[in-house]
């Protein structure tokens, strides 16, 4: 999970924590506001209803208690009753009207009847001033939220420039100036890329050299042994710079991998199959059985693909007892099989430079390796099982 979403996730719990907290702080001090303006207005109505009489007096109360006489009746259908006293000449009423902290004082008495306002109260002012204050930091954790967001937004960036780098594109900088840890941090990767680079492009000119250097001498070798008589001298020679030649190409193919970009694109299972087999000297065809179930589309490099098959291929063909070798596209896998004895070891040995059956010591032990560099470039999956006497290595794709 990104650090963005594991930050959303901690607004939104903060979000609704505040919420259900300033919902039920709202609720008791309405709850507490209520109580107290119930008790007030009862102790007001009850001595109104005693003076109800004495007209002076009464008088007197209205302008002590800042009440006022409510003219337009209609709107009482909109108030709740929070105090409802019955008496024997009439009785008082204190309603409330609904989602507002309006208050009304209903006195009847014989056939007079009083409806008066009720002047504002301090404690609904506090209340009101406490609901703002909650709103407020609401509104300021969203600001924070956003704020963090935006502060962290050039990691998005810095990741995406991390990929690449990683996918071999070493030419990636990050184009951010900013003074605080997150500046600090493309500053240093920036300067961390150019020495990296710097130092990849000297090994490549390195081994481009090196690669040279021994192919000549070797081409040289194999022309002077043509000019030696003894037969059996010559082969061993022509042999010995064969593997030579064999294990330069190789090691440098092995070594380009770790600097190379893949060129990716789209082509098919069976033109990665018949790419493949284009790359092997076979003088019987017949030792080859190719079976195509599902001719499904691949997205890789074809020529790194069809390298790291060929030598499968390779390898099935050199270690089988008995013709012909499986080659299987289905599913999404393609898969290699050929009769013959089980690996001594686990597979992830064989996947190491320079390792072999050592009953077996034919070539440098270098071909699974590049394999295992090829599939792993490409995100791909290596699998090996023995079943009924076969050995099978299939690429998951």
């Amino acid at each position: 999970m990104s650090i963005f979403k594991k930050i959303s996730i901690l607004f939104i719990i903060s979000l609704i924590l505040m919420s259900i907290i300033g919902f039920w702080i709202d609720s008791i001090n309405s709850k507490r506001v209520d109580s107290l303006i119930e008790e007030k207005y009862i102790k007001i109505s009850n001595e109104l209803y005693e003076n109800i009489e004495n007209k002076s007096q009464l008088d007197k109360l209205f302008k002590k208690y800042d009440l006022e006489f409510k003219t337009n009746k209609k709107e009482e259908k909109d108030y709740e009753i929070l105090y409802d006293n019955k008496l024997t000449f009439g009785n008082i009423l204190i309603l409330k009207k609904s989602f507002d902290d309006e208050f009304l004082i209903k006195i009847k008495y014989l056939d007079e009847e009083y409806i008066l306002e009720t002047p504002d109260e301090e404690n609904i002012v506090d209340k009101l001033i406490l609901n703002i204050l909650i709103f407020v930091d609401i509104f300021v954790l969203i600001l924070i939220f956003l704020y963090i967001l935006r502060l962290l937004s050039p990691l998005k960036s810095i990741t995406k420039q991390l990929s690449n780098f990683a996918n071999g594109d070493l030419s990636t900088r990050i184009d951010i100036t900013s003074k605080d840890e997150i500046g600090v941090l493309a500053t240093t990767f920036n300067k961390m890329a150019i020495s990296l680079e710097n130092s990849i492009k000297t090994r490549e000119e390195l081994l481009r050299d090196i690669g040279h250097e021994l192919r000549t001498p070797i081409a040289k070798g194999k022309f002077a042994i043509e000019k030696i008589d003894d037969f059996s001298q010559k082969e061993l020679l022509k042999k010995i710079f064969s593997d030579l030649e064999i294990l330069t190409n190789e090691l440098i193919e092995l070594e380009k991998l770790n600097l190379t970009k893949l060129n990716l694109t789209n082509f098919s299972a069976e033109t990665l199959i018949v790419e493949s087999l284009g790359k092997l000297y076979l003088e019987d065809e017949s030792k080859i059985d190719v079976n195509i179930v599902d001719n499904f589309k691949i997205s890789g490099d074809l020529y790194y693909l069809s390298v790291a098959l060929k030598n499968l291929i390779d390898n099935a063909l050199k270690y089988a007892i008995s013709y012909p070798i499986i080659i299987e596209a289905n599913k999404d896998e393609i898969s290699i099989s050929n009769k013959g004895k089980k690996l001594s070891k686990e597979i992830e040995y064989y996947l190491k430079p320079f390792t072999q059956e050592l009953s077996q010591r034919d070539g440098f032990g270098l071909g699974l390796s590049i394999v295992k560099k090829i599939i792993d470039k490409h995100n791909y999956q290596l699998e090996y099982s023995y079943e009924n006497e076969f050995n099978t290595f299939k690429i998951q794709l």
